[in-house]
């Protein structure tokens, strides 16, 4: 009846020590009994399946079972319900067969579900040697990490086992051994993955058998993607995140990103399905295996689609080139769509910013989802665009700017990378123009978002400004001038110039600004050439032009040009007068100018010095009256007695 027996190897492992000699369990309905004489003692429930058991062979494998069984008040249990247990009912039967001496077979299948459930029956070393736990931690460890394809396998069974699987390390284990694989150099690999079937030529038999003979150097780098691309999103992320830290190239990771994320939002590629798309349709290897289970990608619910989305933006690489614009801008548009949480949101809008010179315009249309407002979501592509020219200015100081590329080559922006931008927001803004809700205020606010100096040909915006004319046949004529102020009518072509002159959406102002700047570019072209030969070979074609483009002009702009001019010639009359008198004031003011420097170096002449040249000229006056009278003048004695009269006349 008894018998004690131990073996394990090849995956097949049993024991029935102490246990009830039985070959096999009975399936009955939704019941399971063991096909031996012996009546059960004990009834176990695990969900919806019964188990009719016996106690002694549970006891001697699980602690769990002895803890319920002796430590309950009743002593005449017999039946224990453990709807709890991790891996269900086809878990505990599997224990259950353990615990009988059946042997089980343990598989990439059930492994996980089986090493959880043999953790949560207790099933360890100090009830019995080479208990359950002990058993399913040898193949986990000898068996499925060793092997590529039973690691992903087991990886992918763990989904129905949390938290369990992630409290005994069977996720992290798994991701660390993919991680190690996938890291691998291609030349080495020798195992089995889920590749692209190669395509069927005419090859000669030499050639099919060089290739034959170089087959092992052929492995792609990215022959890991499709395999790791059927696990959930979060065990995916954890496999990344231990490919980071194993150092693989960030564009082999955002590679796998966008290959990931391509299967599970099936919203995100574009319409027209590429020869790539087709091509990553196939399924081969590990998809055939898991077919069975796993969810097909269009039924995938909204709120999964939004932690989908979410996971990939914050295992998105912080390099630069991670991964390409339109995937980003395509992530962006699904963001928006299922409401990510804001700040994903603007971290998203950040990457865009930081290579926007690479978007294209079908990506750059994203709708506007709140009801009421634009067709196109304008504020987005300013936001992007205000994050671009930050990230201008803040790159060349970066040191990541100096990072060298896979193929060696130092990794910069384009010197062209604003006026990129500019044409692509011009575009832009021809598109959206057509938009009735899109008021001229934002119109203007993202056309002026651009410093003037990117734009060399003001080409594009003239033609996004026309086609909102064109859709907004009310705007006021102050609205409409408020908006030609954008544009720089000096750097519209030949053709824009030739478009605006007979353009009659625009107002006058711009139309005659637009006929004034281009008769200025002629004449400032032909006064730089001093050689009459050269003028007539180079710059006749531009005066016939500037001919055609006044006949081509509608009569009622001509009769507002020919107002214009009569005007230019009364202010040209004005303007002479003016000159004349200003002339006039200037000899006059230089004749203020002399008298004040005369008097202004009499006043610097010293006092003393005038004095002098009186003194002298008295003294020379005086000598001359001298000659004159020094025949009338008195004797010495005469002089002596006149004194002495005078001073006695003077006492008295």
């Amino acid at each position: 009846m008894w018998e004690s027996e131990s073996e394990y190897g090849d995956g097949v492992i049993s024991s029935s020590k102490h246990g009830v000699k039985t070959d096999e369990f009975e399936r009955r309905d939704q019941s399971w009994h063991v096909a031996t004489d012996i009546p059960s003692d004990v009834l176990v429930q695990v969900g919806d399946v019964s188990f009719h058991l016996h106690q002694y062979p549970l006891l001697s494998r699980s602690g769990k079972m002895n803890r319920i069984i002796y430590e309950s008040r009743d002593a005449a249990l017999n039946k224990i319900v453990l709807d709890d247990l991790p891996g269900g009912a086809d878990a505990f039967e599997l224990a259950a067969k353990f615990c009988y001496g059946i042997a089980v077979d343990l598989t990439t299948e059930n492994i996980s579900g089986l090493r959880s459930a043999a953790e949560y029956l207790e099933m360890t070393e100090d009830l019995e040697e080479s208990n359950l736990i002990f058993r399913t931690e040898a193949f986990l460890s000898y068996v499925v990490l060793s092997s590529w394809r039973d690691s992903i396998l087991v990886l992918k069974s763990c989904e129905q086992l949390s938290p369990w699987a992630e409290n005994l390390q069977i996720v992290r284990r798994c991701s660390e051994s993919i991680a190690w694989k996938a890291c691998a150099n291609p030349r080495g690999i020798r195992w089995a993955y889920t590749g692209r079937p190669t395509k069927i030529s005419s090859l000669s038999w030499n050639e099919k058998k060089e290739s034959s003979a170089s087959k092992k150097q052929q492995v792609p780098p990215d022959w890991w993607f499709e395999d790791v691309s059927i696990l959930r999103i979060d065990h995916f992320v954890k496999v990344v995140t231990a490919i980071k830290v194993k150092g693989m190239r960030f564009e082999l990771i955002g590679a796998a990103i966008m290959h990931y994320a391509s299967k599970w939002l099936p919203g995100l590629m574009k319409e027209g399905v590429t020869e790539e798309a087709s091509n990553s349709s196939w399924r081969g290897g590990l998809h055939m295996i898991v077919a069975g289970t796993k969810e097909d990608p269009l039924g995938i619910p909204i709120r999964e689609q939004r932690m989908i989305i979410e996971s990939l933006i914050s295992i998105i690489s912080p390099q630069k080139d991670s991964v390409t614009c339109s995937f980003l801008l395509r992530l962006l548009r699904m963001a928006n769509m299922l409401k990510v949480a804001p700040a994903l949101v603007t971290e998203l809008e950040k990457r865009v910013g930081m290579q926007f010179e690479q978007a294209t315009l079908p990506d750059l249309l994203i709708p506007s989802y709140n009801k009421g407002e634009t067709l196109y979501d304008v504020d987005l592509v300013h936001r992007i665009v205000e994050h671009f020219l930050v990230q201008e200015q803040i790159e060349p100081m970066s040191p990541s700017n100096q990072a060298l590329s896979y193929e060696g080559n130092p990794r910069s922006n384009p010197p062209n990378a604003k006026m990129t931008v500019a044409r692509l927001v011009d575009s832009y803004l021809t598109e959206v123009a057509g938009d009735r809700n899109l008021s001229s205020m934002k119109f203007q606010v993202l056309a002026e978002a651009l410093p003037d100096s990117v734009r060399t040909c003001d080409d594009g915006l003239y033609r996004a400004i026309d086609s909102y004319f064109k859709a907004h046949p009310t705007l006021s004529e102050q609205e409409r001038k408020r908006l030609c102020r954008v544009m720089d009518c000096q750097k519209l072509s030949m053709d824009a110039c030739m478009h605006a002159a007979q353009n009659e959406r625009l107002p006058l102002r711009v139309v005659v600004q637009v006929l004034f700047s281009e008769q200025v570019k002629i004449s400032n072209a032909i006064a730089n050439n001093s050689l009459k030969e050269t003028v007539e070979s180079h710059y006749q074609p531009m005066v016939l032009a500037r001919k055609a483009l006044l006949e081509g002009t509608p009569q009622s702009f001509q009769e507002g040009w020919t107002t214009a001019k009569k005007d230019i010639n009364t202010l040209k009359f004005e303007l002479e007068s003016i000159k004349a008198k200003n002339l006039e004031l200037q000899h006059d003011m230089e004749n203020l100018q002399r008298q004040f420097d005369k008097m202004s170096k009499q006043k610097q002449s010293s006092a003393w010095s005038t004095g002098w040249k009186k003194l002298s000229k008295l003294t020379k006056m005086t000598a001359l009256e001298n000659q004159d009278i020094g025949s009338q003048m008195p004797t010495s004695a005469e002089q002596t007695r006149m004194t002495a009269r005078r001073w006695r006349n003077s006492v008295s």
